[in-house]
């Protein structure tokens, strides 16, 4: 078990020179030859665990011994080793710490060895490396921890020295070259003579190692890339894990190394290089190092790297060096060590026990002193019970000393030692409850949700914060095309959509039309390779023979892309798509065919997509870095217009009218999309035929593509803008397009000022953008597109009840703002009038901390009045508020005066600026709290962390944050609980969870419920309350003062005697009542009340989420009951000693041999009875009275009676014990049985009065929703509207809720609450807005999103090519083409197949 090394604690790496091919130089060494401490690198084991093997006794008893209580027992059992102050055996007054300690342990080690298990299986991950021939790398690494799974599992395993090979795997898999020859072949002999590559575990991985990655493996260290199978040494890597961004990133393998590409090169002697790194830093965008290889070095960026996390995507291979391996990686860098957690109730219970020692010690005080006091006024009158105090050392005064330490023991009891150990086996109980709950469960994997931190189980009911991950955790990350809008007309698809099981059952192993096509990456296109090769003339997608590599990364994803196989369908648009076929151009229907095929061929032309050949099927795939552009070119594609793939600069297209022939068209510049222009264009210029047109194709955000069109376009955009606001508060991400017919002579004319601007040595991204900005105006409007980010089962639904239940929500992602947006809308986390705040950083105009003091200036006024104004000398603008193109209010009636008015989206670069200082971090929570939900973009690892640790410390509220993704580590571990989903992104979240689940969905009953009832029984063993019960939450309140209150009992019991024993510090009680008193005679209540008892049945629970509220904000468990409860057991004991002592004394004696009573008579009677009240009051806090807690109620009470009369029974001659024969005095005595129902009922009758007042006049809603599903139990809550009266849904004033945004409840209709899935929906006749703070623009949200990797390699390889291309075109001067007069039309565009008699309309045809 190893101990994790914190992120802020441990130092990382030093800047290091990596020797490839070389020795490492002497000066890497000391006088020994040892390598140097700055040149020894981490290891590749990382290691979430909490303890080694060597760690684990000292670190454990550490942790167990911050508890007070166990720190307090230990001082008492050392004490007992001292004669004087011995009242029973030393080793028996250790055994019970002993045994709590031990369970303990053992509990925490098997949590560590389960987190060992899942290190386990990262680290035994394999990756191929480079060995055999003359390769040796020489770069020193330090050794990996030994931990204890290793020791037990892994003895005598093989290291490095003969490293781990899979057995399982083909062996052609590590000997295929580039080149696709078995160049180092399977023959063993030759493999440990010459170069090849050699599977070994991910921990064996060594700085310097060559490695080689295959399509679809993860990295497992951070790579320098020198070769890859695709042309220009282009990679695709995945970085979702990293970022959270769904689109691929390109990298490109360093120039000078791009030969190295089989495994003899790569050993070859010839090839050396060194390679100059930083030192590791948390900077996940940022990579300072160069190569030098003969002389000649190259800079090393993120461009040609691959980072520990990602995933190798469309690329067949890839070979590179390691740089970084383990805690010096960036992904390790941004994560955190393993925190120790305590539950909140835990950390409370502290202060708890420290009171409980100030009242042990005023006790043991008060005593000590009156003893002392008593001696020496009675020492000199020879008082009799003084009798032996004349010995040499004896001092009256020093006695009191002596008798302070005394009564330490004997009031001992009143710190419940056995309630730790009790709350570990409850929690661990909850922890199978939870394991076997079959609504959690998740049959698709077979995944149970499982608790790894059995001690948190009760902050699962305290929750006010959830802090979440969006790819992987609310999302698929599958895009689903599932509306449009072409020309007004909306096309919302069919309403039956065929599940992913459906689809797999239906689909044929080859689909013969192109209704097979799916919508995923890759996206399979099922299309006539003979007829596209043969009527191109190209080898777009010719079919070839594939290779042993390409069938098997085929086979291993073939199950993965049937799986999640969703089609485009609507009936009415295939009619229309039909229709346009054969259209007739003077028809009435003629315009709006040519607007659909006009809207297709868009789709399907405008984008990067690339296609390639299905090794198993023969079919296209579509490979894409950005997920939405697979799903439109998919959807174009589902409807018949067939993107074929790319020759250069020629895209091929076959659309229904083309068919079977394929439509070409010359591809001559690509506008690409960034997060400024929000837009992407491609010009392309028709071949074949007489028409040769050059064409403008766009597609953007609406309010961009809005502002470039044509004024006749008026009536369109109002209709297409009403179809966006239709789509976007669904939940949809919009994207609007757009086209234009561009002449020969304003094209050439354009082309130079782009070619020359592209050349610009000065402001050439803004000369640029200029020219292409020039190009883009007058585009006629063709419609818009609707695409979903699928999401997780339920996600709507959870988040929406988790609203109702007060939970505030916060996303914070990797992604850009408006894929952020748009996923708050889909998931309920923005509602459909929502006005959104926009604050940015690294932009030119306000900074961070303006924008943040206008926002509370401008909306939440009331609060802001002490807040600091920005100074108006600076000489940062005033950017006034604009509204543009709202068309409508953008504010909703009544919104400001409503908590839920307003969702603030913040960016990584202003959460940066807004860290620096206090003031800004506390301005930004201010701003944060008073708005519904927060969305933080493009934030990194560290800062998700950082957010956590803001409302956690600065509010000091209950978090839990989830993800699936190691970008999401730090932040799970920041939270007080955390939530780790087993998904698509490996299991790094999950191994460093505190819970792992399948589905997000299972959050909600996970805190509903569970934390419903964990927090509810753990409470009933420590506290019943006097005063009405409001929550089920008090129940762990109750659990845990229940075992401060029944150790008050005897101790009150025992301190009353002192009064009448001369303040000696004795027992009234035989000490085997009290040393049995909380292992036996009442521990079984407790426990059974915490395993077993519901405080309401988990169908309420779930179907009414407002009850949560009581829980969340932590009323019933503080010092408040805490003193009612000692004061409740105050009072029994007062009854139980007085009324039971005055029972025996004045009176005379019952007993029939004439003795008088006699001490062990009165106080045997006292101990049982204490023992019916304490079990008896303990059972009073059930809620649900079941067999197992009614029998575990009467459990102790029955022990303690056969006890009572077994130990009476014992004859001196086999034992001497004080109660030899009491069984028969008590039974006979007319006083024990007179005393007992006296005392009992006196003692139970404040509570009982109590509860029966409560449950009779003043029920709160625990109470009715418990009457109600008793006497109706086939009552649906969750759609009832006669439930609003409970205090739960009652609203509190918007006022004050704005004064204190972090304790508010969310203002919500009576309907959202009773239907939250069809107040979700609905459709809103109010506009939300959009405030940029940043800029000063207000304008409406309809959900645009799209997602392209700005910059990358691929696309600068592409433009290359293109540029070359237009320079070509232009040394051969070809003539331009005459242009035609008059308006031009879409029919000279897009392929609307027309008869030949009527060709001559044509012309009358307007645009």
């Amino acid at each position: 078990m190893a101990d994790a090394k914190p992120t802020k604690s441990w130092e990382p790496g030093p800047p290091r020179t990596i020797y490839v091919n070389e020795d490492v130089p002497e000066h890497h060494f000391d006088r020994k030859g040892k390598p140097k401490s700055g040149s020894i690198y981490t290891s590749n084991q990382v290691i979430t665990s909490k303890y080694t093997i060597i760690t684990f006794l000292p670190r454990n008893l550490l942790e167990q011994f911050r508890r007070i209580a166990n720190l307090f027992f230990l001082v008492i059992s050392i004490l007992q080793f001292f004669r004087v102050f011995s009242t029973i055996s030393p080793a028996v007054a250790l055994l019970p710490l002993i045994i709590i300690i031990l369970i303990t342990a053992v509990k925490d080690g098997y949590e560590d060895i389960k987190r060992h298990e899942s290190d386990r299986r990262v680290n035994h991950s394999t990756v191929e490396v480079l060995e055999g021939g003359d390769w040796k790398n020489g770069n020193p690494m330090e050794s990996k921890s030994k931990t204890f799974v290793r020791g037990l599992t892994e003895l005598g395993r093989k290291t490095r020295d003969k490293p781990h090979v899979d057995d399982t795997r083909d062996e052609s898999d590590s000997d295929v070259e580039a080149n696709g020859t078995l160049s180092d072949g399977p023959d063993k002999k030759r493999k440990g003579m010459q170069p090849h590559w050699q599977r070994v575990l991910w921990e064996d991985l060594k700085v310097g190692d060559f490695v080689k990655i295959m399509d679809n493996e993860q990295i497992p260290a951070d790579i320098m890339l020198c070769a890859t199978s695709e042309d220009g040494d282009v990679a695709f890597v995945e970085t979702k894990n990293l970022d959270g961004e769904t689109n691929l990133k390109s990298r490109h393998g360093v120039a000078s190394l791009a030969h190295l590409r089989d495994a003899a090169s790569c050993a070859s002697k010839d090839n050396s290089f060194r390679i100059n790194c930083d030192r590791p830093d948390v900077d996940m965008y940022r990579v300072q190092a160069n190569v030098t290889y003969k002389e000649e070095t190259s800079p090393v960026d993120l461009s040609v790297t691959l980072l520990r996390g990602t995933v190798l995507r469309n690329t067949r291979w890839a070979i590179g060096v390691v740089m970084f391996t383990g805690e010096d990686t960036k992904i390790i860098l941004n994560s955190g060590g393993t925190p120790s957690k305590r539950s909140k109730v835990e950390r409370q219970m502290n202060p708890q026990v420290i009171v409980n020692l100030c009242i042990l010690g005023v006790l043991a005080t008060v005593d000590a002193i009156a003893d002392s006091l008593s001696e020496v006024k009675y020492f000199p009158l020879d008082a009799p019970w003084l009798y032996g105090d004349t010995q040499s050392d004896d001092n009256p005064r020093i006695n009191g000393l002596v008798t302070w330490v005394y009564s330490l023991l004997t009031f001992q009891t009143i710190i419940p030692i056995s309630l730790y150990i009790s709350i570990e086996f409850v929690r661990t109980c909850q922890a199978a409850f939870i394991y076997f709950d079959g609504d959690i469960y998740y049959e698709k994997t077979g995944q149970a949700t499982i608790c790894r931190s059995w001690n948190l189980a009760d902050d699962l009911g305290q929750i006010e914060y959830i802090f979440s991950d969006k790819t992987g955790t609310l999302t698929q990350n599958l895009m689903v095309f599932r509306q449009c809008s072409i020309g007004g007309r909306a096309y919302r698809g069919d309403a039956e959509e065929e599940t992913a099981e459906t689809l797999d059952e239906k689909l044929p192993t080859k689909p013969p039309s192109i209704a097979s096509v799916t919508n995923v990456v890759p996206v399979e296109v099922n299309v006539d390779l003979w007829a596209a090769h043969q009527s191109s003339g190209s080898n777009l997608a010719q079919p070839q023979r594939p290779s042993e590599d390409e069938i098997r990364v085929a086979e291993k994803e073939q199950n993965r892309v049937i799986e999640t196989r969703i089609r485009f369908r609507d009936a009415a648009l295939a009619q229309d798509i039909e229709a346009s076929v054969s259209a007739d151009p003077d028809s009435e229907n003629a315009s709006h065919s040519r607007l659909l095929n006009g809207f297709f061929t868009v789709l399907a032309l405008c984008h990067t997509v690339v296609t390639s050949t299905d090794p198993v099927t023969g079919e296209i795939e579509y490979k894409s870095q950005s997920p939405d552009e697979a799903a439109l070119v998919q959807a174009a594609a589902d409807v018949g217009f067939v993107f074929c793939g790319r020759d250069k600069e020629v895209l091929s297209l076959r659309t229904p009218s083309s068919t079977p022939e394929v439509e070409k068209y010359e591809l001559l510049n690509i506008l690409e999309f960034t997060s400024a222009r929000k837009r992407m264009s491609v010009v392309v210029r028709k071949m074949g035929g007489d028409d040769g047109r050059i064409f403008l194709l766009t597609k953007g955000a609406d309010n961009i593509v809005f502002q470039r069109l044509k004024d006749s376009e008026h009536e369109l955009i109002t209709e297409t803008e009403a179809h966006l606001s239709e789509f976007a508060n669904s939940g949809l991400r919009t994207l609007t397009l757009a086209y234009k017919v561009i002449s020969e002579a304003d094209y050439s004319d354009w082309s130079k000022r782009y070619h020359e601007a592209s050349l610009a040595l000065e402001g050439r991204e803004e000369k640029v953008e200029a020219v292409c900005s020039d190009l883009e105006q007058e585009l006629r409007l063709l419609g818009a597109t609707a695409i979903e980010d699928r999401l997780q089962d339920g996600v709507p639904e959870t988040i929406a009840d988790l609203k109702r239940a007060g939970i505030r929500i916060w996303v914070a992602t990797g992604d850009k703002l408006e894929t952020a947006i748009a996923i708050g809308r889909s998931t309920n986390l923005i509602a459909n009038d929502s006005n959104i705040i926009v604050i940015r950083g690294g932009v030119a105009g306000r900074t961070v901390h303006q924008q943040m003091i206008y926002a509370m200036d401008r909306f939440f006024s009331d609060t802001s009045a002490d807040l600091p104004r920005p100074s108006t000398s600076s000489r940062e603008p005033h950017i006034p508020l604009q509204r543009i193109q709202t068309g409508a209010s953008i504010v909703g009636v009544g919104n400001g005066e409503r908590p839920g008015a307003f969702v603030l989206v913040i960016d990584g670069a202003a959460l940066g600026d807004a860290f620096e200082d206090v003031e800004s971090k506390n301005l930004l929570l201010r701003l944060a709290t008073s708005c519904e939900a927060v969305v933080c973009c493009r934030v990194s690892p560290l800062q998700k962390a950082l957010i956590v640790r803001l409302v956690k410390d600065g509010l000091g509220v209950m978090t839990l944050a989830i993800g699936d993704g190691a970008n999401d580590v730090s932040m799970i571990q920041a939270a007080h609980v955390g939530v780790g989903i087993s998904g698509e992104e490996g299991l790094q979240a999950v191994n460093s969870s505190d819970y792992a689940i399948a589905q997000f969905r299972f959050l909600k009953k996970l805190l509903l419920v569970h934390g419903h009832w964990s927090y509810a029984r753990n409470g009933t063993m420590h506290v019943s309350i006097l005063f009405p019960m409001k929550s089920p939450f008090a129940e762990l309140v109750y659990r845990i003062l229940n075992f401060f209150y029944k150790n008050v009992v005897p101790v009150g019991v025992l301190w009353w005697f002192q009064i009448y024993d001369g303040w000696s510090g004795n027992f009234v009680f035989d000490y085997i009542y009290i040393l049995f008193w909380n292992s036996i005679w009442t521990i079984a209540p407790v426990i059974g009340i915490g395993v077993f008892d519901r405080i309401l049945d988990y169908h309420v629970l779930m179907a009414v989420p407002e009850l949560y509220h009581f829980g969340r904000r932590g009323t019933w468990f503080g010092m408040k009951s805490f003193f009612i409860y000692l004061l409740d057991g105050l009072y029994q004991s007062v009854i139980i000693f007085f009324i039971i002592f005055y029972s025996y004394f004045p009176s005379p004696t019952a007993r029939s041999d004439g003795y008088g009573v006699y001490l062990q008579e009165f106080s045997t009677t006292m101990a049982l009875t204490a023992v019916m009240i304490v079990n008896i009051f303990t059972g009073f806090s059930a809620k649900a009275w079941n067999a197992w807690i009614f029998f575990l109620v009467f459990i102790g009470i029955v022990i303690v009676w056969i006890f009572t009369i077994i130990y009476s029974s014992i004859s001196p001659g086999y034992a001497v014990t004080h109660l030899y024969g009491s069984y028969y005095i008590l039974l006979t005595s007319p006083y024990f049985w007179l005393s007992m129902p006296i005392t009992f009922f006196l003692s139970l009758a404040p509570r009982f009065i109590a509860r029966s007042w409560k449950a009779g006049y003043t029920p709160d809603d625990f109470d009715i929703m418990r009457y109600i599903s008793k006497y109706e139990p086939n009552r649906d809550f969750a759609h009832d509207v006669h439930i609003h009266h409970l205090k739960a849904l009652r609203r509190p004033g918007s006022a004050a809720s704005r004064r204190t945004p972090s304790r508010s409840y969310f203002n919500e209709s009576s309907s959202s609450l009773i239907n939250p899935r069809r107040a979700s929906r609905a459709s809103v006749n109010m506009a939300a807005s959009r405030t940029d703070l940043a800029t000063g623009i207000v304008s409406p949200d309809r959900g645009f999103d799209f997602a392209q990797e700005e910059g990358g390699v691929a696309l600068r390889r592409m433009q290359t090519n293109l540029s070359e291309a237009i320079a070509s075109r232009q040394q051969i001067n070809t003539p331009r083409r005459p242009s035609i007069k008059g308006k031009e039309t879409l029919s000279h565009m897009f392929s609307l197949r027309r008869s030949p008699r009527k060709k001559k309309s044509t012309k009358q045809t307007t645009e």
